[in-house]
């Protein structure tokens, strides 16, 4: 699966990794290379970013659903004790 960008956030990406290269290295790094560079990360660590958050979800999602029963359920046949006497304790 290819991971796109819209071009709003590839560009905010892109000026993200050259404020990055200013602050931290020796040279700072051109817009073209800054957007080979995060097509790069994309490609090659993307996936693995990707994978993780799907497994996150899924097992947030697998959470919820074991707790549906406890979150959801009604007693059945709840018609007539409506009608019953509170009974006394002795």
């Amino acid at each position: 699966m290819t991971i796109e960008l819209s071009e709003d956030i590839r560009a905010a990406a892109i000026a993200s990794i050259q404020r990055y290269f200013d602050a931290n290295m020796d040279e700072p790094i051109g817009n073209i290379a800054a957007g080979g560079l995060l097509s790069f990360f994309l490609e090659e660590i993307g996936p693995a970013v990707y994978n993780r958050a799907i497994a996150d979800a899924q097992e947030s999602m697998q959470a919820r659903i074991v707790e549906l029963d406890i979150d959801l359920h009604e007693e059945p046949f709840q018609y007539w004790r409506k009608f019953e006497a509170p009974r006394r304790r002795k």
